[in-house]
């Protein structure tokens, strides 16, 4: 289905500058992140500002400080649509790079994400990132698995007993999707396996490239009539399965975020296409800066353990607060197994900033 893609020629004048430039931004990062001591709370921290961005792409407010708290159960508030979607990034960036580099894009990967049958029950040989332990605890951290993987995984697996009991369960569900809000000739199934081949398709074209073809491909003509943000995951993965990104998944939520919508949105395909490679450049120079400050930081806050005894569980906290954008007490006393009078002991004594500036649901962070 290369064809499909490569319908127009490719504006080389125009792309091969921002190209040239997104693909040296984003080597350097991914090789700064490769021996980088603190590559596990980078990636666990690029996943909730990347779902955030996802839905900031599609005109909805979150807040990183209420995706935080909801993904540790601990909200403060009901739960808006919103958030609940954004939880549904993150889950699915955790599932992508937690597993092999090219799971995502195969046909059982694009099952498991869309949510469609057991197409998830057997994935390929894990990768180097760390996976989708459940909402409660990022990969590395104190803690394990979140409260309720256990009860979680156990109700997966009887829903895919379930359908493989009766037999035909995605063809069922397809039977009741309502005409009022699905197109019944949308053809999501036939339309998605095109993109698929299409990304299977480029494997001699550069792989920035490739990516820019298939996110302007998706964007143009979606495959789903829901989970429009998939897209953005799923162009991440294709950079990561055509080893431009070994050390870490992309976020190419956040990076979109960095150009203007007009050229993201305009009518021409070298403007679009151009804005994607010119986005993927600034976000990998934000990610470098990021990268560098969180580990000033992280030196700093190692600078007050060396008097510490060995039992100490401040280290822990350094950890978790390199892994979050923000952590309350509450979060703090749950992962590190203290009560949240110690652990806003622990706080002071590491002189953490508070972000929220409010008297009670307090939370603390390094910006």
């Amino acid at each position: 289905m290369k064809d499909a893609i490569f319908r127009e020629p490719i504006p080389w004048a125009a792309l091969s500058g921002p190209l040239a430039a997104a693909d040296d931004a984003l080597a350097r990062l991914d090789e700064r992140l490769r021996s980088s001591p603190i590559r596990e709370g980078f990636i666990a921290r690029t996943h909730f500002q990347d779902a955030c961005a996802s839905l900031w792409l599609a005109g909805e407010l979150v807040s990183l400080e209420d995706l935080v708290l909801h993904d540790a159960r601990m909200d403060i508030r009901s739960p808006t649509h919103a958030l609940t979607r954004a939880q549904a990034v993150l889950r699915a960036r955790r599932r992508i790079a937690g597993a092999a580099p090219d799971w995502a894009l195969s046909p059982d990967g694009l099952k498991a994400l869309r949510g469609d049958g057991d197409g998830g029950a057997v994935e390929a040989k894990r990768g180097g990132e760390g996976d989708d332990q459940g909402d409660g605890e990022a990969p590395g951290l104190p803690g394990g698995a979140g409260p309720l993987a256990g009860e979680m995984a156990a109700i997966d697996r009887a829903l895919a007993c379930s359908t493989r009991v009766l037999g035909g369960g995605p063809a069922i569900m397809k039977t009741l999707r309502d005409p009022l809000i699905y197109d019944p000739d949308w053809e999501e199934g036939e339309r998605l396996e095109t993109w698929r081949q299409s990304a299977v398709a480029v494997q001699s074209d550069s792989p920035l490239l490739a990516a820019a073809l298939l996110w302007d491909a998706w964007e143009t003509n979606p495959p789903l009539e829901r989970q429009a943000w998939l897209g953005a995951l799923l162009v991440s993965a294709t950079l990561r399965a055509r080893r431009k990104t070994r050390a870490h998944l992309f976020c190419v939520n956040s990076a979109l975020r960095r150009v203007r919508r007009e050229t993201r949105r305009s009518p021409n395909r070298a403007v679009r296409l151009a804005a994607f490679l010119e986005a993927i450049a600034a976000g990998a120079e934000a990610g470098m800066a990021d990268h560098d400050r969180w580990l000033l930081a992280r030196r700093r806050l190692e600078g007050k353990l060396k008097t510490r005894r060995s039992s100490s569980r401040l280290p822990g906290l350094v950890d978790l607060i390199l892994a979050r954008p923000i952590a309350s007490a509450g979060m703090i006393a749950a992962a590190l197994g203290v009560t949240p009078r110690a652990a806003q002991d622990m706080v002071a004594e590491l002189g953490l900033r508070e972000i929220t500036g409010r008297g009670r649901y307090r939370a603390w962070g390094i910006l």
